[in-house]
């Protein structure tokens, strides 16, 4: 909570990442996709802030992929507070391979889980 009562900037980052992570182990996991939790690093963020969001209430974040390469993808998400838009946001992430120490292509499995959340045939 900032000085004024709202949720801190930076706690917008943390709900995204808690969706994020959610998506991408426990969602992929039921899909039998244990690779994203080899390792995914975060190349960029992007958020705008839209509204102030009171402390304490709940919140809906949706997400999707609005890109998709051959060693990277972008996560979209809209959070909204009292199902009204509060904030958008945009995450970079890098498949990365964590015991090797370095970034990796995306495999058939995972384009195959992360295709049908961005709307492209």
């Amino acid at each position: 909570m900032d000085a004024y009562g709202h949720v801190n900037n930076a706690r917008f980052l943390t709900l995204y990442e808690e969706a994020r992570v959610a998506m991408f182990f426990v969602g992929a996991r039921k899909h039998g996709l244990g690779s994203f939790e080899e390792g995914i690093v975060i190349a960029r963020h992007e958020i705008d802030y839209l509204r102030p969001v009171a402390f304490g209430e709940p919140v809906r974040i949706e997400m999707w992929i609005s890109e998709l390469r051959t060693a990277a993808f972008t996560v979209s998400y809209e959070l909204f507070d009292d199902g009204v838009l509060a904030s958008r946001a945009r995450s970079v992430c890098v498949p990365y391979h964590l015991a090797a120490g370095h970034p990796r292509r995306l495999s058939a499995e995972e384009r195959a889980f992360l295709k049908p959340y961005s709307g492209v045939a």
